[in-house]
């Protein structure tokens, strides 16, 4: 165990019968130091768990710069605790600082360093923990260091050009929103109603007056209804199989479908290319890669890859029947499989599904925008016709 974790023992004591024995005297009040014991394992949990859910977290870009300083003083040359030690005198985070502190403070007490980690907990997930501990396996944990860098540097770029193509189109969204809400609760009703009395409705305008009423009348119980919806929502969707359902409907709208499966397929092929090269098994990267692709739909299709691996099966052939993966993705894998050569090719098609995802995140941000302004056209038709049909029929009754 020593030797797999890189470390050389320098003195090894057997422990003899007589030092396990309890001490003379001591077995009258063995019960009473047994509950003790578990009382006091009982309080050091009791205690762990508050400390650890108010433990200060860290965002993903300030992971990915830590580990990244991490990666370079090591890579120059300095032990693991000395290159913590250094970093933490650079740091100015108060968060970062108590991540470090605790870090520092296992590390010296002899743990590894991706224990420390998953002691810490958030913002330490599976996929960090992960190749902290190929990093500690391997011995190479400058380079893996290095490629744990890479790959969140990535997702949070990945994270940040979807938020750059759907800020827009939610901004454009919110103005439809209120342009509405403005037009049928006051606009309408100061233009319409005073005609009420001389001239019978049209329909789009009867509509409309019944609507402003509504909400003008019951709008609290709209925003009541509108929150319970949400919360509805929220707890249908937590199930697993409601969760299934609605993401694999995602996955079939056009173009939003698309742009979904190219992100989750750039991930995939990145996380998954990173840690077999950094010597994770199969199984244990293909574990942490499921828990990034954030649709629940792929992630039941990796859960029937691991099955079909584990059963000693290729990994492309469950990738193929599923349908949701491209060809180019399959045929990636199969030829990986077949030369020995499966994470430089998962890491050279990365690059391509990152220009796939580029082109994807154009086409939806050219898309969605006329999308929403048909629908606003719409809207803003309707509304117009409900307030010029009846002014038409008043002017056609004057004349």
């Amino acid at each position: 165990m020593l030797l797999g974790r890189g470390e050389t023992a320098t003195s090894i004591d057997q422990v003899t019968e007589s030092e396990t024995k309890p001490v003379p005297g001591a077995a009258a009040g063995a019960e009473g130091t047994a509950s003790t014991a578990e009382e006091a394992s009982r309080l050091t949990l009791a205690s762990l768990v508050p400390r650890r859910l108010t433990r200060p977290s860290a965002s993903r870009a300030e992971m990915g710069t830590l580990i990244r300083e991490l990666a370079t003083v090591i890579e120059a040359g300095l032990p693991l605790m000395q290159g913590l030690r250094t970093v933490r005198r650079q740091c100015s985070s108060r968060a970062m600082a108590s991540i470090l502190d605790h870090l520092i403070n296992r590390v010296e007490s002899g743990a590894p360093l991706y224990q420390a980690a998953a002691e810490y907990g958030p913002p330490f997930d599976d996929l960090i923990i992960g190749m902290l501990r190929a990093a500690d396996a391997s011995g190479e944990m400058s380079e893996i260091l290095h490629q744990l860098a890479d790959l969140l540097d990535r997702s949070l770029e990945l994270r940040r050009e979807l938020l750059g193509a759907t800020l827009y189109p939610m901004i454009l969204a919110v103005l439809v929103l209120m342009s509405v809400i403005i037009l049928v609760t006051v606009l309408v009703p100061r233009l319409i109603e005073p005609l009420a009395g001389e001239l019978t409705m049209p329909m789009p305008t009867r509509i409309l007056l019944a609507v402003a009423a509504f909400i003008s009348s019951y709008w609290f119980y709209c925003v009541a209804a509108i929150v319970l919806l949400w919360i509805g929502w929220q707890a249908w969707i937590r199930l697993p199989a409601n969760r299934l359902r609605t993401d694999s409907f995602m996955l079939r709208i056009p173009v939003l479908g698309r742009l979904l499966r190219d992100v989750a397929v750039a991930r995939f092929t990145r996380t998954l290319g990173t840690l077999i090269a950094a010597g994770i098994p199969i199984l244990d990267a293909l574990r942490v890669t499921r828990d990034t692709l954030g649709n629940a739909a792929l992630k039941h299709e990796i859960d029937t890859v691991r099955e079909s691996v584990t059963a000693g099966k290729s990994l492309a052939d469950p990738l193929e029947r599923s349908g949701l993966f491209p060809p180019l993705l399959i045929q990636v894998v199969n030829l990986g499989e077949r030369s020995g050569r499966l994470e430089s090719m998962l890491l050279h098609a990365a690059g391509a599904f990152d220009r796939q995802v580029t082109s994807s995140i154009k086409l939806f941000t050219k898309a969605f925008p006329p999308l929403l302004i048909m629908i606003m056209a719409g809207l803003a038709g309707f509304v117009l016709a409900a307030i010029l049909l009846p002014l038409l029929e008043l002017q056609s009754m004057i004349s």
